[in-house]
């Protein structure tokens, strides 16, 4: 499967602060010594739990060699400074065909590629920047490019599973209730939903099952930093939804809500 249009170009962005600085936007592809930047500069951007998801350990290798052109990172001076990646897959277009979540968009956009089927949609599946480069607008840069390829491909639909920063505050409210949450100004609460809603995109539904991440009693401890000694439903640092433990069974397991939004 191919896809048409650049894969590499330069922009100018102007930053809060008085002056211009002269961003690359590159592939992965095109670039791979920078993928040695890639702990340093991003996975602090989310809570350790969500690096055991098994689904994504075993399609995100994948990605890079057959969506290249949907794989991006912003570039500074040599330094990895933003980035992210998307998947494409085929789309009615009916919010209740949407896929559950990260997880199945993932599976799904590559048994597609694998079975020959046209895409027609991206899902954008994560966007990160480099903690000393956040709130300069590099998120939305991102997404901006990332929407336009796209476009440029010929792709009609460009929805993203979002992970909403406050949600975490509030893991004993639906995904569905917190999708209602707005400002005065009709904006949401949110400020990530916000980002992509001043871009925009618009709310579509709610991703109840987007991940699900199992573990041992044990390793939910160590990434977690706590201790669960009986079975039940624990709120845990930075999960957006609560983590049921089975001392019996010694498992824990989380399903994490998103929620789809659609900005094409």
């Amino acid at each position: 499967m191919s896809y048409g249009g650049s894969s590499k170009s330069e922009i100018c962005f102007k930053f809060y602060a008085p002056r211009v600085s002269r961003l690359e936007i590159v592939t992965t592809a095109e670039r791979p010594e920078l993928h040695d930047q890639f702990p340093d500069a991003f996975h602090a951007a989310w809570p350790e739990l969500i690096f055991h998801d098994e689904v994504a350990k075993e399609y995100v290798g994948q990605v890079a060699k057959r969506f290249a052109l949907y794989d991006v990172m912003v570039v500074e001076d040599g330094k990895l400074i933003a980035g992210g990646w998307g998947v494409p897959f085929a789309w009615s277009g009916a919010v209740g065909e949407l896929p559950s979540g990260y997880d199945d968009a993932l599976v799904l956009s590559i048994s597609m590629n694998n079975e020959g089927t046209s895409p027609n949609t991206l899902s954008l599946m994560a966007i990160a920047v480099r903690p000393d480069h956040q709130g300069q607008g590099l998120a939305g840069v991102v997404i901006s490019e990332l929407r336009d390829r796209a476009v440029a491909s010929g792709l009609t639909h460009v929805i993203a599973p979002v992970r909403p920063t406050m949600k975490a505050k509030y893991p004993l409210t639906t995904m569905e209730d917190f999708s209602k949450w707005l400002r005065a100004d009709g904006l949401h609460l949110d400020p990530w939903i916000r980002t992509h809603q001043l871009l925009g995109a618009r709310i579509l539904s709610a991703a109840s099952r987007s991940m699900v991440i199992v573990g041992t009693v044990s390793e939910w401890e160590e990434w977690t930093g706590m201790v669960f000694p009986q079975s039940g439903k624990y709120v845990v640092p930075d999960a957006l939804d609560l983590v049921t433990i089975e001392l019996g069974a010694n498992i824990g397991t989380y399903i994490e809500p998103n929620l789809w939004m659609q900005h094409v």
